[in-house]
């Protein structure tokens, strides 16, 4: 009787998944020792790029990052204990093994003009990740099977102990898992791993009296959600639509309800983007707290090959800032150094590069740089001092919150107002007499590395992680490293002088007044009236509210466990994110750890990155964690092999013996 291999079952086939399994394939030489490996992906969408980047969705979405800045594979930076398999970011597999598959896909067009500089559409990532997990599939051994299939998985439950572990978990819970799937097929799994991604959530109190207040007048509300996925159908041509939200969710949407109704664009003689409408266009009136677009992709490169070096916002600093509950207090410890450290970056790429602009010598700056409070008045005065054109200095909070405290007499005054700024914006992000932008973006995946750095260590409370870390900085962040290409700047303000796109301005407030959605700023009087409200953005995560059935269903058993999140003030924040150990596995109500269960993604805790791609050279922490796991499934995946082969020669000389 020989044994059996084990069982993996991956709920969710998205990049995470990918990412995994090419670090099972690269460490199975060396772990798995001829055990064998039987790998089952539920996933309803098709393995790679999983329901965000399928390929089923318009061919004019983008994504926001530059095609050089993206991989999926390991490379020499990576500090991970199993080896390092390398292969192509995204750019060079489109100039090389992915254009014939582009080609095939009907996409020579797009093959043909693509270039590392630019946004590719997300039809072409999902190829690069459906053509990775076809190369990973195909470097597993002939022992270690993958199979797939397309559809839900509604349930995990654990059944009778059937198999046997050895190793430092040899007297835990040895029940394998039960995965039930939605044509009702169980797959039985020794390994479990939980990787669905962004999980829907269930209408909050404010959406669902929307919903019906719109119900009760007529209206429609469309309700944060992943904007492909939702039906427009309601904002009909010539209708005025309020939105918001004027992230990436809005910039989706402004490309699906113009060019995606068959409107287009051109340049004119002049040089400037006319928009020839389709025809079927509605009216969009756009505003949120900030009332700015977020900044446009830079267009040019500092040429940085690895991370930079934190000065001021260590972990060493962190480590320090730390009271005597073990976490840092992030308003008043830990964003000093984060407004430092980005200040710092600022203004020594200015200094060193652009000299003939600065009054002071670099050292004499960065001296007081580094004892002043760089928030306070007194270092405004000195940064003006050494610093003689405004444009050129830095202040966080101004370019945080560029409309905070104007008032506008009107709406036209508002408008043209956002149309100086977002041509600044374009202008000055494709200049690199400003290059001092490139080092505080730089500086700011600096920053988030520390932090989730600080977050995996438990320097970070949950509560501050979830109101400052994911709120606060994860907004900033977005807002100046994370936007759309320049040319969708470029199209909003075509849009606009196509008289299809207005601007709503900053702290937009929505109700229903008079049977109709309005919506009102805090920087210029009157109201916008409309007959759709679109919340352009994702669902704030709180898994407690998640939808997804397996998640629901093991935190009402007590299967997993979530943070209960309360603020310092006590108002409650939710349910934060799922809890896992320090080695990924699952955490139980009673805080015990499932020693088959493994969880990975955005809603989390601890876990590294929220995609299975990351920035070519920058030692990504997604890639760092996914060889730990791998690692331990295949460590599991032996030990219960050797197990069982040891149960079945017990079987047989008992049985000789009976005979």
């Amino acid at each position: 009787m020989s044994a059996a291999p084990a069982v993996l079952v991956f709920v969710g086939g998205g990049p995470r998944t990918v990412s995994l399994l090419e670090r099972i394939a690269a460490n199975a030489p060396d772990l798995l020792g001829g055990a064998g490996l039987d790998i089952h992906i539920v996933d309803p969408y098709p393995v790679g790029g999983g329901r965000i980047w399928r390929r089923d969705q318009s061919p004019l979405l983008w994504m926001n990052s530059m095609a050089k800045d993206v991989t999926i594979f390991t490379d020499e930076s990576v500090r991970c204990e199993g080896p390092i398999v390398p292969g192509p970011a995204l750019d060079r597999w489109v100039a090389g093994p992915g254009r014939q598959v582009l080609v095939d896909a009907g996409l020579r067009d797009q093959a043909d003009a693509f270039g590392p500089n630019d946004f590719a559409s997300r039809e072409v990532q999902s190829l690069y990740l459906s053509w990775t997990f076809d190369r990973v599939v195909g470097s597993l051994a002939a022992d270690v099977t993958v199979t797939v299939h397309r559809q839900r998985a509604v349930s995990v439950t654990d059944a009778l102990p059937q198999r046997g572990i050895g190793g430092p978990d040899a007297g835990a819970s040895v029940a394998q898992q039960q995965v039930r799937l939605t044509d009702g097929a169980v797959l039985q799994g020794d390994l479990v791993v939980l990787a669905q991604g962004y999980l829907d959530r269930r209408p909050t109190a404010v959406e669902v009296s929307l919903t019906d207040s719109a119900q009760e007048n007529g209206l429609t509300y469309v309700p944060p959600g992943y904007t492909a996925d939702i039906d427009l159908g309601g904002l009909r041509p010539g209708s005025r639509v309020l939105v918001r939200g004027f992230g990436l969710a809005f910039v989706d949407l402004m490309v699906l309800v113009f060019q995606g109704r068959g409107g287009r664009f051109r340049e004119t003689a002049a040089g400037a983007l006319e928009y020839l409408p389709g025809g079927a266009e509605p009216v969009l009136y756009v505003g949120s707290r900030r009332g700015v677009p977020y900044h446009a992709k830079l267009g040019y490169s500092l040429g940085a090959a690895a991370p930079v070096a934190p000065v001021h916002f260590t972990p060493a600093a962190v480590a320090a800032a730390t009271d005597s509950s073990g976490t840092a207090d992030f308003r008043t410890r830990l964003w000093p150094l984060i407004v430092k450290e980005l200040t710092h970056a600022h203004y020594r790429r200015l200094f060193e590069f652009h000299s003939d602009r600065v009054r002071t010598p670099w050292d004499q700056f960065a001296a007081a740089l580094a004892e002043a409070d760089v928030t306070a008045p007194g270092f405004a005065d000195f940064v003006a001092t050494a610093v003689p054109a405004p444009e050129d200095r830095f202040d966080l909070g101004a370019i945080d919150r560029p409309l905070r405290g104007r008032r506008f007499t009107d709406h036209d005054a508002l408008t043209a107002a956002l149309v100086e700024y977002i041509g600044i914006d374009l202008r000055r992000r494709r200049d690199p007499d400003h290059s001092a932008d490139a080092a505080v973006f730089n500086a700011l995946l600096t920053v988030y590395g520390v932090l989730a750095g600080a977050v995996v260590a438990g320097r970070i409370s949950a509560a501050d992680r979830v109101q400052h870390v994911e709120g606060d900085f994860h907004g900033l962040f977005s807002f100046l490293a994370s936007g759309p290409p320049p040319r969708r700047l470029d199209e909003m303000l075509a849009l606009h002088r196509a008289g299809l796109l207005h601007f709503a301005g900053p702290d937009l407030q929505v109700g229903v007044q008079d049977g109709r959605f309005v919506g009102s700023s805090s920087a210029v009087d009157g109201v916008i009236e409309a007959d759709v409200l679109v919340d352009a953005r994702l669902p704030r995560p709180d898994v407690r509210a998640a939808s997804d059935p397996i998640i629901a269903g093991l935190l009402a058993a007590g299967e997993l466990a979530a943070e209960d999140l309360i603020a310092a003030d006590g108002t409650a924040l939710g349910g934060g994110q799922l809890l896992a150990d320090d080695r990924s596995r699952a955490l139980r109500a009673d805080r015990t750890a499932h020693p088959r269960r493994f969880l990975l993604g955005p809603s989390v805790s601890g876990s590294a990155g929220s995609a299975g791609f990351a920035r070519p050279g920058f030692n990504g922490p997604g890639f760092r964690q996914n060889d730990r796991v791998a690692r331990e499934l295949l460590a599991l995946a032996a030990r219960l092999h050797h197990s069982t082969t040891s149960l079945a020669h017990e079987h047989r000389i008992e049985k000789s013996h009976a005979s």
